[in-house]
């Protein structure tokens, strides 16, 4: 990966971490229904490699999703990429919704039109997550890597809420939208949603190669938390908030995905079931997917899931730390992307031995200039030129 530093070396093998306790039902499955997407986002999740392999249909979708019911997850996320790049999304969502899930499409609503919205509305979706970039269009235009995206995104939140649905805005801030965090907030509370998520970017897949041009200072870091703090406040009752912290500038790790294999499961758009978005980072983990396994089983013992659940696999600092079951050891991912051993104290911590570096690095890449933006290119979007 670009921009990694490492010191040591990899040491993860293909034999998983003893069986731990039973786990309780995952409450989310988030489901990767394709990787195609009209925008470029430099901070994209997606593996920087496009796996091989069809997506799964929605005959496959559908029984993962009776299966994921029957397990006891609750709600289910339309993802991707851009899930409505799927000709048979409505299919899909039908198939979700008869399984008695509670089911958000997360979209950036650019290739939407009202009619299918309302379409997918009357089919039984729930809810609705929609991305922006920024509040200022051009702005916007060249973090995304698509011109026009913010008037139809402000169309698409009207739609929401005209056809009586809950709308969350999403949006992921970085050096180049972290300043106007005040006018975000207010874009969501303009728009009518019920919920914004502003997470700061999380640094794997593209967001690792783009570090250097995404990374903000600490001071912008901070004065952003004020923002948010004070909007809390004078929001009561109106916004609810999600605030992903920025790990660089952290001294404890968050609990990545409330924890390895203990409340969410992610199926990519070939059926690869993952604790996290990340984790085929991870090499040996002993990855299966839908078409191999029944959804149960891979959950209950997949050696993905068994290798880093629970706390018998962790080292010290971690092993004897009173909040090793609390924040579960942190980012596994970003532990072997810094370290090279995900087994690792996750360098978000200052208990770990690698907590300064990985800091040092964010401070000075983020006091350098920002070098240009390395996009994704691989959707039929309208790229910026």
């Amino acid at each position: 990966m670009s921009g990694v530093f490492t010191t040591g070396t990899h040491t993860d093998s293909a034999e998983p971490a003893p069986a731990c306790t039973r786990p309780l039902a995952p409450l989310g499955l988030l489901a990767e229904l394709t990787y195609r997407c009209p925008l470029q986002c430099p901070y994209c999740s997606n593996p920087l490699v496009m796996p091989r392999g069809g997506e799964l249909s929605a005959d496959e979708w559908g029984r993962v999703f009776r299966e994921a019911a029957d397990l006891g997850v609750l709600q289910v996320h339309l993802s991707g990429g851009e899930p409505c790049a799927r000709k048979d999304l409505e299919e899909i969502l039908i198939g979700a919704v008869e399984a008695g899930l509670y089911t958000n499409l997360i979209t950036s609503g650019v290739t939407l039109t009202r009619e299918r919205l309302a379409g997918l509305a009357n089919l039984g979706l729930d809810h609705v997550q929609v991305s922006i970039q920024d509040t200022d269009p051009e702005n916007a235009d060249r973090i995304s890597g698509y011109k026009g995206g913010l008037p139809k995104k402000r169309d698409v939140c009207r739609w929401v809420r005209e056809l009586d649905l809950p709308l969350t805005v999403n949006v992921v801030v970085h050096r180049h939208n972290i300043d106007n965090v005040a006018a975000l907030i207010d874009f969501a509370v303009e728009a009518g949603a019920g919920r914004i998520e502003i997470a700061n970017t999380q640094y794997y897949a593209w967001a690792l190669k783009n570090r250097a041009a995404l990374i903000p200072t600490r001071e912008q870091f901070y004065r952003s938390l004020e923002v948010v703090r004070a909007a809390k406040e004078r929001l009561k009752g109106i916004l609810v908030f999600d605030v992903v912290a920025h790990d660089h500038y952290a001294v404890r790790p968050k609990p990545c995905m409330g924890g390895w294999g203990r409340s969410l499961i992610d199926i990519t758009p070939t059926g690869k079931v993952l604790p996290c978005h990340a984790a085929e980072t991870i090499p040996n983990l002993g990855i299966e997917t839908v078409r191999e396994r029944p959804l149960r089983d891979i959950w209950l013992d997949g050696p993905a899931f068994q290798k880093y659940r629970g706390t018998a696999w962790m080292k010290e600092p971690c092993k004897s730390c009173d909040r090793c079951e609390i924040d579960w050891g942190g980012c596994r991912c970003q532990a072997l992307a810094v370290t090279g051993d995900a087994a690792n104290a996750d360098p978000a911590c200052a208990l770990s031995p690698w907590h300064e570096k990985f800091a040092a690095v964010a401070e000075r890449e983020s006091d350098a200039p920002s070098p240009p933006f390395i996009y994704r290119r691989m959707s039929q979007g309208t790229p910026v030129t």
